[in-house]
């Protein structure tokens, strides 16, 4: 999955690499162990949230540097700072909720707009994960397109145990030739490949003004209180709907 990930990278050259979800550093080793012929040797830099996965990592002895870290609370690294980022079967997590104080919408925002600035302008990400539903899926991507990312989703084996979906993206303005700055034209044309625009979704959704204490602005406060990790009430036949006067 490691190996497939880089050849949807597609990195030019060795590159700083942020692994996500690291474990005990095996993607870390196939990043370090890559000839120069296959882009690499690259450099790398792990992040989990176990302790003692990160522990066996060094008893390893990998190459990459590591930090134990919680993605759902963001990606702590100075903007701009890696070439790309790689995960294999580790962002599913975030949409578990671990206490009613937090929220996976939140999780994802949080995770996802701390990936954004954590990349350069032009930078790519690859996220191997298994969702557990197409709730969960629509989920994650939707999380990653609210961030600013092109993104692309990928399934190897569709239909069948050993079925595997990437989550493709990329932050603007890259500068490569015949990509158009979208890392979503290294997946365009393949099998099984849902191309995600958010910028279609707009147009066809239209700009239609939202009145302020109406039903849908008061949705839209809700869903962006989630995203924020607050904790809202339940939608209902009666939200937004007006109180007559009584005496």
């Amino acid at each position: 999955m490691t190996h497939r990930a880089l050849d949807l990278l597609d990195l030019p050259s060795p590159s700083l690499i942020l692994d996500i979800g690291c474990g005990s550093g095996l993607s870390g080793e196939i990043l370090s162990s890559l000839s120069p012929s296959e882009g690499g040797p690259h450099l790398w830099i792990g992040m989990d949230i176990s302790a003692s996965m990160l522990d066996v990592a060094l008893q390893r002895d990998v190459e990459g540097d590591l930090m134990l870290a919680d993605i759902g609370q963001g990606v702590p690294f100075r903007a701009g700072t890696f070439d790309a980022a790689i995960s294999i079967s580790a962002i599913q997590w975030l949409c578990n909720a671990e206490s009613s104080e937090v929220s996976a919408a939140g999780r994802l925002s949080r995770f996802f707009n701390g990936l954004y600035a954590s990349l350069k302008r032009g930078g790519r990400a690859v996220c191997q994960f298994y969702p557990k539903n197409e709730v969960q899926r629509t989920m994650i991507s939707g999380a990653a397109i609210k961030a600013g990312f092109g993104a692309g989703i990928l399934e190897d084996d569709p239909g069948t145990k050993n079925s595997k979906v990437y989550l493709v993206l990329t932050v603007g303005g890259s500068e490569r030739e015949g990509d158009g700055g979208d890392i979503t034209g290294v997946v365009r044309g393949m099998e099984d490949v849902d191309v995600l625009d958010a910028r279609r979704k707009h147009r066809e959704k239209g700009r239609k003004e939202v009145k302020k204490g109406s039903k849908a602005w008061i949705l839209g406060k809700k869903e962006q209180m989630e995203r924020k990790g607050k904790v809202v009430k339940s939608n209902s036949k009666y939200t937004g709907r007006k109180r007559h006067i009584t005496f």
